[in-house]
């Protein structure tokens, strides 16, 4: 397998659950040496039960080795310890004070290496009047605002179907953690850094918390509609449905022009941006009475000749078979030791000469102890000693 770019780093992952692992997993897709650190013993929150829940796990956990440790326990935080001194990075998402009670924070992890970038992901910050509590996706979704723009008008608030606090709050831990090694370059010294579900949900709201900073206007839900432009969408077709984006005058002219209607064009109601917004309950009406008299995949060659952007809404199951997904190979197969082959979500990111072609299933509990731990200088027997004495 060729060098890959983060493959000098070694990476000590206590994450578990999904923010957490979303950062690690950004790491072990480009190469680095992660190392999957467990609790001996059950953590049913964490390890696959059901099918759906191994699928989850497979895809969350690719591509590191495991081995088991017990923090709570004298020599298993000293081998941790000993583990940190040659690390790059420590990632967790525990609750903000557990990493002070284990003594692992980061002012602890300095004084064994000032190179050692400890990078925490939580629900609410590392401080603040919320610290203490527990943080979940779906409550960051409420107290960050998606909740109260998502979903149809007068339906009640409404979750994003996929966990979308979770994964940027790992997105971004993962780019403060690679802007830290950049900046160590330099320095010489880690530092740590943090990043939060509640503060990512709230950077997500992008323009529509910006509605509210420059404009003091609160959004609402708007369905499937664009909050501030038409005609953009989700129209009915002969036998489906159809998503349109003819966001600004030139593109909403293109789009009734190539679907028979030029008239809406001139439409005072219609003409302007603004009046558009104004009058969209008319405007969508007008624009569903005519799709609907033909199937989706003619208006998608139609519309798109005429430059239009338009597109299906497709399940999953569409979505993997869709020959430009399919193209972009965004299904990555790998070998697992039992199933044989099995596909994972591939990383979104194409690099010219960087390119990972083996990915490896998510490791047992334990799977890589003694090959791991002889290579921090614990020989086999230490290792079995240690799992003994319960310290590992």
């Amino acid at each position: 397998m060729p060098k890959l770019p983060l493959s000098r780093f070694t990476v000590l992952d206590l994450t578990r659950v999904r923010s957490g692992p979303a950062a690690v997993r950004q790491f072990a897709d480009w190469g680095a040496n992660v190392i999957k650190i467990e609790e001996p013993g059950d953590q049913p929150d964490d390890r696959p039960g059901g099918s759906s829940q191994f699928a989850d796990y497979q895809n969350t956990h690719r591509n590191k080795r495991s081995v088991t440790l017990n923090l709570k326990h004298p020599k298993g935080k000293a081998l941790f310890l000993k583990m940190v001194e040659q690390a790059d990075v420590v990632i967790e998402n525990y609750r903000p004070n557990v990493k002070f009670k284990l003594g692992i924070d980061y002012e602890s992890l300095r004084k064994v290496n000032k190179r050692i970038i400890l990078a925490s992901v939580s629900g609410f910050g590392q401080d603040g009047p919320y610290v203490d509590r527990p943080g979940l996706d779906q409550i960051a979704q409420g107290l960050g605002g998606i909740m109260s723009v998502t979903g149809e008008p007068g339906r009640g608030p409404m979750r994003a179907g996929i966990p979308v606090a979770d994964l940027s709050s790992g997105l971004f831990c993962a780019i403060g953690t690679l802007v830290a090694l950049l900046e160590r370059e330099e320095s010489g010294e880690g530092q740590w850094v943090q990043s939060s579900l509640l503060q990512s949900q709230v950077w997500m709201m992008d323009f529509q918390i910006m509605r509210w900073l420059m404009n003091k206007e609160i959004p609402g839900q708007t369905g499937n509609d664009h909050p501030t432009t038409a005609a953009t969408g989700v129209y009915p077709t002969a036998d489906g449905y159809i998503n349109l984006a003819a966001m600004g005058t030139e593109m909403f002219i293109k789009l009734v022009t190539a679907i028979g209607l030029p008239e809406l064009a001139e439409d005072p109601r219609f003409k302007l941006l603004k009046t558009r917004g104004q009058n969209r309950p008319a405007l969508n009406a007008a624009i569903a009475e005519r799709t609907k008299q033909e199937p989706t995949a003619d208006w998608i060659e139609l519309l798109n000749k005429a430059g239009v952007p338009c597109g299906s809404i497709k399940n999953v199951k569409e979505t993997m078979e869709d020959p430009q997904v399919v193209h972009l190979g965004m299904a990555k197969t790998l070998q697992h030791p039992s199933l044989g082959e099995i596909s994972v979500v591939n990383h979104p990111v194409i690099m010219s000469r960087s390119k990972r072609e083996v990915f490896t299933a998510a490791p047992d509990r334990g799977e890589h102890n003694k090959e791991v731990y002889a290579e921090f200088g614990v020989s086999a027997a230490e290792v079995d000693a240690l799992l003994q004495d319960g310290a590992v």
